[in-house]
């Protein structure tokens, strides 16, 4: 039996079939079109599925479920609450995708589904429990207990980005003020290093923005970091001390197994993950007693399929 994954993004929808192992056999992508009705949307998205499964090979009789990754939060009865980036408010996704195919359909939120997937084929895979975080524009997380996901009672369960780091700290796009992600996502760098530039603009982060501080992005802040120079370096530092709390959050509220880091932050590699080693234990509270390992994510852009294929 084989299982089609839909990964939901804001640009693009990627749809694939994939086996028992996790194994991708046939993928494509289409556009996101916010410009559609989401009947619309969905429709083509079932388009797609069909030519895919068609190309690996299988029939709708081999198909054992669908699942489906969303950048919002879905609820048990397979209605997407919220997704943003499509403008979708209580969009029932599985009674109108069940119109063009019908069979069992799973949703969840993307960086859940991705951390599943991990679990599944990637560097947590026969761990007992695994937290993955995701650092982009946000900061999203995907919980796995003995192999299923945990989205909680409501599925807002993996919303890490929006729990309070700072009382009455940065504002938040969700209302809130001083949310994880304000501190801890590529945007967070972003932020520091507007602000540091604006006191030192003989910094190398303005050179390398072409003196243009709109210009800047996280990348070139890591990249001018690995080059040492100074104001790169103290808002880097920065950043992986508030990583590191965040981590070390985690780690005092669910003991995980592992900890697994992705997002396009994540492409730092070892240039991320081993200072965030060497600052976690800084604010562990049992200091004498094993923690979650921290490792980097090694499914990349196919996460996203594999993880919602694997929900059902």
């Amino acid at each position: 039996m084989i299982r089609i994954g839909i990964d939901v993004g804001g640009t693009g929808i990627k749809i694939g079939v994939v086996d028992e192992n996790g194994h991708i056999l046939a993928s494509e992508a289409i556009p996101t079109r916010i410009d559609l009705p989401f009947s619309e949307q969905i429709t083509q998205m079932a388009d797609c599925a069909k030519r895919v499964l068609a190309e690996s090979g299988f029939t709708i009789d081999d198909v054992q479920s669908i699942g489906a990754g969303v950048p919002g939060v879905a609820d048990k009865n397979g209605v997407v609450i919220f997704c943003n980036n499509l403008a979708w408010v209580n969009v029932p996704f599985r009674t109108e995708f069940q119109k063009h195919i019908l069979k069992p359909i799973y949703i969840d939120n993307d960086a859940t589904v991705a951390g599943l997937a991990e679990s599944v084929a990637g560097v947590s895979a026969g761990t007992s429990s695994s937290v993955f975080v995701t650092l982009g524009t946000g900061v999203g997380a995907g919980i796995v207990i003995g192999g299923k996901v945990w989205s909680g009672a409501h599925g807002i369960g993996s919303e890490i980005g929006h729990i309070t780091m700072m009382l009455d700290g940065e504002p938040c796009n969700c209302g809130n003020r001083g949310c994880l992600e304000r501190y801890c996502s590529a945007t967070a760098i972003i932020r520091m290093a507007r602000v540091a530039v604006a006191e030192h603009p003989e910094s190398l982060i303005l050179s390398m923005a072409e003196g243009d501080p709109a210009k800047i992005n996280a990348r070139i802040v890591i990249d001018a970091a690995r080059v040492e120079d100074p104001v790169a370096v103290q808002v880097y530092q920065k950043y992986i001390s508030y990583l590191a709390q965040a981590v070390n959050s985690i780690i005092n509220f669910l003991d995980p197994e592992i900890i697994v880091i992705g997002g396009g932050v994540s492409k730092a590699g070892d240039f991320l993950l081993t200072p965030l080693r060497q600052e976690v234990p800084k604010y562990a509270m049992y200091k004498s007693v094993p923690s979650a390992r921290i490792e980097m994510a090694r499914l990349g852009a196919d996460a996203g399929i594999i993880g919602a294929a694997m929900l059902g």
